[in-house]
């Protein structure tokens, strides 16, 4: 293997880490723990109600580890969970008017974030990466896919 391929990897995994890392630091002032804004980031871009598997899946944990921050959530208010039409023995979550504040606030400082490490780079740089980005996904299965894509690729 190519030493350029093998740090490829070690970049994407280091990237993504301190990305998250760098939101993680401001929204702590907002009392929003990784856990808690990533939970309440994905539940976001899920249509409608969805139960905590699905919520599980898509964040890449198993569901056990989302019950203990989904207790916190529905307790200050942000998330109602109630018994799934489809299963009565799975949980369906959805978000609550109160979210939308907290939600608006993780919004402006991930694109906040977003815009100052993308400052200088060229769109089709980006498109490139994306490009990339989107093969590795399909050569995995499509398992790496982000929930959904912005309709115009918009990053800044």
């Amino acid at each position: 293997m190519s030493s350029a391929l093998e740090s490829f990897g070690l970049w994407i995994g280091t990237l993504a880490r301190s990305w998250r890392s760098e939101v993680d630091r401001r929204l702590a002032v907002f009392g929003l723990t990784e856990s808690r804004w990533l939970t309440l980031f994905h539940l976001s871009r899920m249509d409608g109600p969805v139960t905590q598997r699905e919520l599980a899946d898509a964040m890449g944990v198993r569901a056990p580890t989302l019950v203990h921050i989904l207790d916190r959530l529905e307790n200050e208010g942000l998330v109602e969970r109630s018994t799934a039409e489809a299963d009565r023995r799975s949980n369906s979550l959805r978000l609550t008017r109160k979210a939308g504040p907290v939600l608006q606030r993780i919004a402006a400082t991930t694109a906040e974030v977003r815009g100052e490490i993308f400052a200088g780079i060229p769109d089709a740089d980006i498109d490139t990466c994306l490009r990339v980005f989107e093969t590795l996904a399909d050569r995995l299965g499509g398992r790496a896919r982000p929930i959904r894509d912005a309709p115009d690729r918009k990053r800044r």
